[in-house]
């Protein structure tokens, strides 16, 4: 066994920076660990927490290739939020121009989920816990 012991953080490279950073702290309410400009690569790297838990790291580059990021791409399929109320959340959102998909009830846990995505079309998942 290799020792793991939680998951460290979630890279995640937006394209436009100042806009995923604005979704990111002033619409998803993560805040704002450390923000370091890196200039010999031209690019951003912003270091986000949720609950004071180190979570999401941002990254902005130049160049930037297009990812599939439907829920069944191949690959990371998405990263997902617990919150106590999906309603309230998708009340939230909404208020922001964020639209969710309708509810869905996951079949073996019985919980409601939907789903959303950041500006760069990364879903993004609501589960009621």
């Amino acid at each position: 066994m290799p020792g793991l012991q939680s998951v460290h953080h979630i890279a995640i490279i937006c394209s436009n920076y100042e806009v995923s950073k604005n979704f990111y702290t002033n619409i998803l309410g993560l805040t704002i660990i450390k923000e370091t400009y890196r200039e010999n690569r031209a690019s951003y790297k912003l270091d986000l927490a949720l609950n004071d838990h180190y979570i999401i790291e941002l990254f902005s580059f130049a160049e930037t290739p297009a990812r599939p990021s439907q829920p069944e791409a191949c690959g990371l399929r998405h990263l997902a939020f617990s919150v106590k109320d999906i309603q309230d959340s998708i009340d939230a959102l909404a208020k922001h121009g964020v639209v969710c998909e309708p509810i869905r009830v996951d079949a073996i846990t019985e919980k409601k989920f939907t789903f959303f995505s950041d500006p760069d079309g990364l879903p993004l998942e609501l589960y009621e816990v």
